[in-house]
């Protein structure tokens, strides 16, 4: 099967009229006759495989006269990996996770945005985009919005990066018009350094699933607030489970101008358009 099958029929997301400031897990409201988006199953489970692809000789064989960017970060020997195969963009994708831990495996909140991505990708204007993904994790995210034509760089801590170059090579080289850059981005630390304001511009910043029980939900906040800018739209996909997700929604509110674009009851999947206040 080419790895770079149609995707199936989506749900239809629609932007909710209201300001969402429900504190429980409650449905939120929208106008009479509006229907609220239900997420699909798009991944199919596959055999476990023992040990992880060669992807050193993998990414040798691609030659650094093809990729003269792209650095050889490897993936954390777990034990065991699945090959988890989603439908977008009119490609089937194939994502390369383990359960052993957070940051390889796909989580609801990207399943939505990409469904979101795919639909609306006309109207975000995603072809030639520049676009930032924070938490890439496996890399779903940021292979569909470069299958979408844009342009992407997939951010997430030292350890994951491996299984998340891994996965965007696979499923992009040679199959998109921009090949996607993978880079460490610590939430918090040396923004300015690594990531300054006057060297990098974003259309859109990603984020799946970045919220949940943790201790740095400031500094989340603080990397999403350096890397807005004048024009840039946050899109932001969660999964909410704790009351600390609600709280640093409340907190998120008070920074951005936020619009609830889309509710997904049956995994408590909301999905949010965002851009910094700069009053």
């Amino acid at each position: 099967m080419d790895v770079c099958s149609s995707s199936g029929k989506h749900p239809v997301f629609l932007e909710e009229t209201k300001t969402e400031d429900n504190k429980d897990n409650s449905q939120v409201k929208f106008q009479e006759n509006e229907v609220i988006p239900r997420l699909q199953e798009n991944a199919v489970h596959s055999q476990v495989t023992e040990e992880c692809p060669d992807t050193k000789k993998d990414l040798k064989e691609a030659g650094s006269s093809s990729l003269p960017s792209l650095q050889k970060f490897l993936p954390t020997d777990y034990n065991s990996y699945t090959k988890e195969h989603y439908s977008y963009a009119g490609k089937n994708i194939i994502i390369q996770e383990s359960i052993e831990s957070y940051g390889a495996v796909v989580w609801p909140g990207a399943v939505a945005l990409c469904q979101y991505l795919e639909q609306h990708s006309a109207e975000l204007k995603l072809q030639g985009a520049t676009v930032i993904e924070i938490g890439a994790g496996p890399g779903l995210v940021s292979i569909v919005a470069s299958l979408l034509g844009a342009h992407v760089t997939a951010t997430d801590l030292p350890d994951v990066l491996g299984n998340l170059q891994y996965n965007i090579f696979e499923n992009t080289h040679n199959c998109t018009v921009h090949q996607p850059e993978v880079r460490e981005l610590v939430w918090g630390q040396d923004l300015e350094l690594n990531f300054p304001k006057s060297a990098y511009y974003y259309d859109f910043i990603l984020a799946t699933d970045v919220v949940y029980h943790h201790y740095f939900l400031d500094k989340l906040l603080t990397t999403m607030v350096h890397l807005c800018q004048p024009g840039t739209v946050l899109l932001w996909a969660n999964k909410f489970r704790f009351s600390t997700d609600y709280e640093f929604l409340e907190k998120f509110k008070q920074i951005f101008n936020t619009t609830l674009l889309a509710e997904f009851p049956e995994s408590t999947v909301k999905l949010f358009k965002a851009t910094l206040k700069w009053d």
